[in-house]
C-alpha cells in the first residue's frame, strides 16, 4: 500500500542525509519510555527505544526462542495488530518523520505499521490513561504503510505537529526493531526556578537544542553530546578520526534550544582516555535578525572561552567565571554555539548554561 498524499516516502539510502538536523525522539537515551503494550514475548517492546544500531547474534536463543534486538510478539494475533505506548522523554516534540526499522527480522518482520499521537501535556491525562487500551484520544501521525524484511523504511511528515505520546502499530503481528521519529523537542514553559535566577541547560536536546553540522563524525555523531546524563561508554558521545595535518582543528555547532546568555559551560570527557582532545575551544553568535544557521567560517563567531583550555581524561570540565572570556557570565544573547577539539579526539558532553532570553 502506498503511503497517502500527507506523507512523503524517504529513499533507505537518503534517511540519514535527510533527518540529518533532527533528533531521534523516540531513543530512550532521551528519557523516551515504553508505557504498555499488547504482546512482546519473543522481544521487548523496549529494545525499540535503544539508541544504537540493531545487532545480530545467529544461533543464539534465549527461553522463548531465537535471540532478537527488537519488539518481536507471539505468532496468529487474533487482533487486527499488536501495539505499543510510547510516552516521549521531552516536554513535547515535533515530528518531522518516521522511521521503522525491521533489521535482522526476515521471516518474521511485521508487514505493516501505523503510527498515532497524543499531544497531553502535564496534568491532562495521566500515564495510566493513556497506557490503556481503552484510550480513545489517538490521531494518526502515519498512516498505514508497508515495511520491508530486515530494512529500514521512513516516511517525512508534510505537516509536521507536536506530541507527548505515540502508539507503534504493528500488522498483524512479528518484529520491529526499532522506532525512530525525527524532530525536536519543544522548551517548556520556564519553571520558577528558572524565573528567580537559576541558570538552564540551554544547549540540551531535551530543550530543544540541536547539533547542526560538524566537520567529522567517523566514529559517534556530535549530536550526542547534547543528550541527558553521561551516558555508558565511550559510544555515546562525539569521536572523531585521527587527523595527521599540521593545524587541524575538529569542531561542531549547535543551535541552543532556548537562545540566551552564557554563565557556564561543561565539557565531560567521560570515558576518553586514550584520545581526549589536547585543547578545546568555545564560540557562540550573537542573536540577530538572521534566521539562517551559521557555517563554520561565519565572520560573527565570538569567543566564549577565555582562549584555549587544555583538558583532561575522564574528566567533567566545569568552566565559569574568569574562564569565560566575559570574565563572568556573558549577558549578550546567542543562538548558537560552536566546540572545537584542538586537533581532534572525543568528548563525551557539551553543556552550554545560562538565562533564557
Amino acid at each position: 500500500m502506498e503511503a497517502p498524499a500527507s506523507v512523503t516516502r524517504i529513499p533507505n539510502l537518503q534517511i540519514d542525509k535527510v533527518f540529518a538536523r533532527t533528533t531521534n525522539l523516540a531513543s530512550s537515551a532521551l528519557n523516551a519510555k515504553v508505557l504498555s503494550r499488547s504482546d512482546d514475548y519473543f522481544a521487548a517492546a523496549e529494545n525499540l527505544l535503544t539508541p544504537t544500531i540493531p545487532i545480530h547474534k545467529p544461533g543464539v536463543f534465549v527461553h522463548t526462542g531465537a535471540w532478537y534486538d527488537g519488539w518481536e510478539t507471539r505468532r496468529h494475533n487474533p487482533a487486527p495488530y499488536d501495539w505499543v505506548v510510547i510516552k516521549l522523554g521531552v516536554a513535547s516534540g515535533v515530528i518531522e518523520g518516521v522511521e521503522v526499522d525491521t533489521s535482522y527480522f526476515v521471516g518474521n518482520y511485521g508487514e505493516k505499521a501505523e503510527l498515532q499521537g497524543a499531544y497531553l501535556p502535564q496534568g491532562q491525562a495521566t500515564d495510566e490513561e493513556i497506557a490503556s487500551p481503552d484510550y480513545k484520544g489517538w490521531s494518526t501521525i502515519l498512516p498505514i504503510v508497508e515495511c520491508g524484511p530486515s530494512q529500514r523504511r521512513a516516511w517525512k511528515i508534510d505537516s509536521p505537529k507536536a506530541y507527548t505520546h505515540v502508539r507503534l502499530l504493528m500488522y498483524p503481528d512479528g518484529g520491529f526493531s526499532r522506532l525512530r521519529l525525527y524532530g525536536h523537542a519543544i522548551p517548556p514553559p520556564p519553571a520558577a526556578a528558572a524565573t528567580a535566577g537559576v541558570a538552564e541547560e540551554l544547549s540540551s536536546a531535551l530543550l530543544g537544542g540541536l547539533a547542526i553540522s560538524a566537520s567529522d563524525e567517523h566514529y559517534t555523531p556530535a549530536s550526542n553530546t547534547i543528550l541527558p546524563g553521561r551516558g555508558k561508554d565511550m559510544g555515546d558521545g562525539w569521536e572523531t578520526a585521527r587527523s595527521r595535518t599540521p593545524g587541524h582543528v575538529d569542531w561542531a555547532i549547535f543551535r541552543l534550544g532556548l537562545p540566551g546568555t552564557v554563565s557556564r559551560i561543561v565539557i565531560d570527557t567521560k570515558d576518553f582516555r586514550g584520545n581526549f582532545p589536547r585543547e578545546v575551544r568555545v564560540h557562540g553568535i550573537v542573536k540577530s535578525d538572521n534566521a539562517q544557521d551559521p557555517g563554520h567560517n561565519h565572520p560573527g563567531w565570538v569567543e566564549l572561552l577565555s582562549g584555549d583550555k587544555k583538558t583532561k581524561a575522564d574528566t567533567e570540565h566545569v568552566f565559569e567565571g574568569a574562564d569565560l572570556a566575559a570574565g563572568g557570565e556573558d549577558k549578550r544573547v546567542f543562538t548558537h554555539v560552536k566546540l572545537t577539539l584542538v586537533p581532534d579526539g572525543g568528548v563525551k558532553r557539551f553543556r552550554i548554561f545560562g538565562q533564557r532570553a
